[in-house]
């Protein structure tokens, strides 16, 4: 039998790495001619590191403004607020500077600067769901450019994480435009990153790697550059861990995290695992990047009887050839010292019916390669993990 498939190359230019950050901006604002360049950026980089004033000063003239209180879960609140601040900058180019978090928050801006969406409820019947892929927004004339601090690797698609925290709800937005232009990769931008941020976020890259390898819909490029993202990830947080100043090993995760991500450029369906992450961290409070070390393993368990050739492959780009991937991605987290059951990040059994309920509304729950058919289905995942 023959495969098949299709690649869609995304709406990116490019990934620097290689140069300081501040240089890499500064050559990048130059070639797109931005006049008026906004910093969405972490609050702590900005207020107890100096890499934010390097950039600001590698910008001189060019820099409009600089927006540090992005909340975790990126809420709807937020979002408006710095589009608002944003439009009225003149702001001509977003950059983002910092985590997950951080990096969803600029690429919804683009849209409600594009839209001038600056209340809540103007983001109503954009968001997507199992039957609309894509929201109705308008190509953007602002774009974005990204600076990761941490590995959980959002930068690499087009959709945007927001919490309506009205409903305790965490929505995906999508257009193939909300992808940064160009993804600037420097170590020393992710020196001061909180080690369990740094470790926790590493897992939720090889999320995007193990997905896309397990998909319903798989790419064999896909499944050949996430295989070596899972190894430059499971070598480079081993060797943070041992040692945070080797700025190799963290360079080896950057990497691994952008070839993790292959699949959510190729827009290959993610599955259970994102469908139940969003939710954890929209409903429950749990932090992002603890969701992958929590569920995965029981996401494997469940996939397992349509997975397993793939998670195969899997088990061996995680240094475990002929194991089982769950227990070997199980054995690596506790490796890391992070959280491996759903009581650990405070998740009782009494969640598990709103979680199954809220996961359903999710495009990914839809596309598990093991049907989920029923919030039933997520809540036997749940208790894997309890």
């Amino acid at each position: 039998m023959l495969i098949a498939g299709s690649y869609q190359y995304p709406t990116m230019e490019s990934v620097i790495y290689g140069k300081p950050a501040a240089e890499a901006l500064r050559e990048e604002a130059e070639r797109l001619g931005a006049k008026r360049v906004y910093l969405i950026v972490s609050r702590t980089m900005n207020s107890k590191t100096d890499e934010i004033e390097k950039i600001r000063k590698g910008l001189g003239e060019r820099h409009a403004e600089t927006f540090d209180g992005v909340p975790q879960h990126t809420t709807r609140e937020a979002v408006v607020l710095i589009a608002k601040r944003a439009k009225e900058a003149k702001a001509d180019l977003v950059v983002a500077i910092g985590g997950g978090s951080v990096v969803d928050a600029a690429k919804i801006v683009l849209m409600c600067m594009e839209h001038e969406i600056f209340e809540q409820n103007g983001l109503d019947g954009f968001e997507t769901t199992p039957e609309r892929r894509f929201g109705q927004f308008r190509t953007p004339k602002v774009r974005m450019i990204a600076i990761p601090s941490t590995l959980s690797g959002g930068e690499y698609n087009s959709g945007a994480l927001v919490t309506d925290t009205r409903r305790k709800l965490k929505q995906i937005f999508n257009h193939p435009m909300m992808m940064p232009r160009s993804i600037i990769l420097d170590p020393a931008m992710t020196k001061n990153t909180p080690e369990k941020l740094w470790l926790g976020s590493g897992t939720r890259a090889m999320d995007h790697g193990i997905e896309a390898i397990c998909s319903s819909r798989p790419n064999v490029l896909v499944d050949a550059v996430c295989q070596q993202g899972l190894r430059y990830l499971h070598d480079g947080l081993r060797r943070t861990r041992s040692n945070p100043d080797d700025e190799a090993a963290r360079l080896n995760c950057q990497l691994g995290s952008w070839l993790s991500a292959f699949g959510l450029q190729a827009r290959v369906p993610m599955g259970a695992s994102h469908a139940i992450g969003h939710v954890l961290g929209g409903t429950c409070d749990v932090p992002h990047y603890f969701c992958t070390a929590v569920m995965m393993p029981s996401v494997l368990r469940y996939n397992r009887p349509a997975t397993e050739a793939a998670q195969t492959a899997v088990a061996a780009a995680l240094g475990a050839p002929g194991r089982d991937a769950g227990e070997a991605f199980a054995e690596f987290v506790a490796e890391l010292g992070l959280p491996r059951t759903l009581a650990e990040v405070g998740v009782a059994e009494d969640r598990f019916e709103l979680i199954g309920k809220n996961a359903m509304l999710s495009i990914f729950a839809r596309a598990n390669p093991q049907p989920i058919r029923e919030p039933g289905d997520i809540v036997k995942i749940l208790r894997f993990a309890a």
